[in-house]
């Protein structure tokens, strides 16, 4: 044991094996105090087993903390990020990379409590979650000790892994004795599944890797309609029930799942600079999605709205590579926030095996003039006559350049 050892360490923890090898492996290779914290973010798990084992493996009463999360996710992360429309390489809706930021968060906070002097987080060395939890501690606590074991240990096997679990008395389900098929992570967002049977990009992945969605083909053959309510850019209401944040995405991602809607298999680049497929569940989150591009269409100028979308691809890189607490998040947030002030009101949609239609869009801050855009006669706001100069001063260029490439014989 080095001088500059951990005193006492604060350790994001599942219950499940991996994080319980991380913990006794803290003690065994630091003779350090160890905290553990465990976050409901709506991943549909008991979280009583985690309490159980972090108390089998010696940790104290008061140092074991298991935080209902749900709603700060929604309302502080989730909800900002889909006033964005975000989503990374243009399909992925960013699941697991906005629960990091929250979960260093509370981790830093929970540290600050106790005392402790050191983190600690279960995440790989090939992942991207290595780099999101990593960068969300060092912005909020610039001086932190970080242990990340995947990088440290010398385990080099599942075996290896195994056996040292045996030997300190770590309890292991038969199903963990063998390697899982596939890794899972999940949330009130979504899940995610990689690894293992769903390496190869070829491979369709088996049905049975879905959790949150039923097939397409196994939907309902009627159409369910349901109309979502805005306000500022955040849903509210469905059907005219007024639900927080969490019981909204709740809500949404029981409609989503009965429709067979959310699924998406990616292969996508990863910050650390190789590619990896995922197969992600998204029910709720993608019918949120439609329906804030339904409100916006109709409230949004199209210079803000033209804005948001070019500005986009970027909000989601920062979020997916780790750098929510970044000063360029935050000021790209300002900008999106500053165009939601005016995008409430009502969005209809059908959900049909697999598919998300909006059907209606209503608001009292429309910009939709219907005098505008109709083919009757009689509009008075609109002279026909006014689009030739426009057309012509639009043109001006073009015909300047056509002439060159005429005298020049092309």
């Amino acid at each position: 044991m080095t001088a500059d050892a951990p005193k006492k360490v604060v350790l994001a923890y599942s219950g499940g094996l991996d994080t319980s090898i991380i913990l006794k492996w803290l003690q065994v290779t630091y003779g350090c105090e160890v905290v553990t914290f465990t976050a409901d973010l709506g991943q549909g798990e008991e979280l009583g087993p985690a309490r159980e084992k972090a108390l089998l493996l010696g940790i104290k009463p008061e140092n074991i903390f298991i935080d209902d999360l749900r709603e700060e996710f929604c309302r502080d992360f989730v909800f900002p990020m889909f006033r964005a429309n975000a989503e990374y390489e243009g399909l992925y809706l960013l699941g697991t990379s906005i629960a990091r930021p929250l979960i260093a968060k509370r981790q830093i906070e929970i540290a600050r409590q106790v005392g402790a002097d050191a983190v600690c987080h279960g995440a790989t060395g090939k992942g991207n979650d290595q780099v999101r939890f990593e960068l969300g501690y060092y912005a909020l606590e610039p001086d932190i000790k970080v242990i990340a074991p995947w990088r440290e240990w010398s385990f080099r096997s599942r075996e290896a892994l195994i056996e040292f679990a045996e030997q300190n008395q770590i309890p292991i389900s038969k199903d963990k004795r063998g390697e899982a098929p596939f890794s899972v992570d999940a949330n009130l967002l979504h899940s995610s599944s990689e690894g293992k049977v769903l390496e190869d990009p070829w491979i369709e992945p088996p049905e049975y890797v879905h959790m949150r969605t039923i097939s397409p083909e196994a939907a309902p053959d009627k159409a369910t309609e349901i109309a979502i309510e805005f306000e500022k850019g955040d849903a509210v209401a469905i059907d005219g029930e007024r639900l927080s944040p969490a019981t909204l995405l709740t809500r949404l991602n029981e409609l989503g799942k009965a429709n067979g809607i959310g699924r998406l298999d990616l292969v996508e680049n990863r910050f650390v600079g190789m590619k990896s497929r995922g197969v992600y569940e998204t029910p709720g989150g993608t019918i949120l999605i439609q329906a804030h591009r339904g409100i916006e269409s109709i409230t949004l100028d199209r210079g803000a709205a033209h804005l948001k979308d070019e500005l986009m691809p970027r909000y989601a890189e920062l979020i997916y590579n780790g750098f929510w607490f970044s000063p360029e998040r935050e000021m790209l947030q300002a900008l999106i926030d500053k165009s939601q002030e005016n995008v409430s009101g009502t969005v209809r949609l059908k959900l049909y095996k697999g598919n998300v239609m909006v059907t209606g869009r209503k608001s009292p801050n429309s910009l939709y003039d219907q005098d505008l855009v109709t083919f009757e006669e009689g509009a008075v706001a609109y002279d026909h006559r006014d689009a030739a100069g426009f057309i012509k001063l639009n043109a001006l260029r073009l015909r300047t350049l056509g002439k060159r490439r005429r005298k020049q014989g092309q």
